[in-house]
């Protein structure tokens, strides 16, 4: 694996083999057995867009695995003065090791990649969030044994978050349904790639019947980073789109719940089932070190 761009661009193998290997750094960490497997290398890590987790995921997990992170923020970069990506590219492949972007257009990180020469991962654009999806597929597989059979529901905007979801989760042998406002559903292409799932995939406006028979359900905020200039449209559109009692029980009684954080409770979650699901969402938080630590040692591993 070269890079991480988007969930669309890994095979069903490479994305087992990415939680295989998060499942064994995990085990690894908790047992304080060190894997120094980048010592020397440097992850030069781009923000475009502040985060809490990615920043403080990716930072901890180089330095576990014995390399250097390097938090570059935009305003420290000429990227952010208008300097264009492919000279950027160009100059940090010869510094560094690797690019981690957090940033707002994906054709900005499949720049970062055709220009450089070195790996580059994808911590967040509008369009996706593959690493938040590898912690999320890891999560369910260690919660509920298996991927393959169990059944998906996504409540809320068809935004990075569903995309990637609504793609993973198909590709691992999972089904899908999903419920959004018409205007806010999941980007075109991947609705055009979940067509070819025929109906492991459903996606529909009412939350009740994209629910009904979930072995997880997922949600994420009604308005995302770079959109609060809509939040109170939004608010009107999203009314309903809640993951609550209602929901949960028209969900299987064993259900899991999953946000990838950060929460806005009595929105798009109840604060009862929020902290009903803590241990898990929580988990699945932890698991974006793991997830992220496998994804930094296959693009950036020296190959034997």
């Amino acid at each position: 694996m070269k890079h991480l761009l988007k969930m669309l661009d890994l095979s069903k193998e490479e994305i087992i083999e990415i939680l295989n290997l998060a499942d064994q750094l995990k085990y690894e960490n908790k047992n304080g057995i060190e894997h120094h497997l980048l010592k020397g290398k440097t992850l030069g890590m781009i923000f475009q867009k502040a985060s809490t987790r990615t920043r403080v995921s990716f930072e901890t997990g180089m330095y576990q695995l014995g390399g250097n992170p390097l938090f570059l923020s935009s305003n420290d970069l000429q990227i952010g003065r208008g300097e264009p990506v492919q000279d950027t590219a160009r100059v940090l492949s010869r510094y560094i090791d690797g690019i981690m972007i957090r940033t707002f257009e994906q054709k900005e990180v499949e720049d970062l990649a055709k220009f450089g020469s070195i790996p580059v991962i994808n911590g967040l654009t509008d369009f996706c969030h593959p690493c938040q999806v590898l912690a999320d597929l890891m999560t369910i597989r260690e919660f509920k044994g298996r991927l393959e059979g169990l059944k998906m529901g996504y409540i809320g905007d068809g935004n990075n978050m569903a995309n990637s979801l609504i793609v993973g989760c198909l590709k691992v042998g999972m089904s899908v349904s999903i419920a959004c406002p018409a205007d806010y559903q999941p980007d075109k292409q991947v609705l055009d790639f979940a067509k070819e799932y025929g109906d492991k995939f459903f996606m529909t406006d009412k939350p009740i019947e994209a629910a009904k028979d979930c072995d997880v359900l997922f949600t994420d905020v009604w308005t995302s980073m770079g959109e609060e200039a809509e939040t109170e449209k939004r608010k009107i559109a999203f009314e309903g789109y809640q993951i609550n009692d209602e929901i949960m029980a028209i969900a299987k009684p064993d259900a899991m719940v999953q946000h990838c954080l950060p929460a806005h409770r009595e929105e798009e979650i109840t604060e009862k089932v929020f902290e009903a699901h803590a241990d898990e969402i929580f988990e699945e938080a932890e698991n974006r070190l793991h997830a992220q630590k496998a994804v930094m040692v296959l693009c950036m591993k020296d190959k034997d």
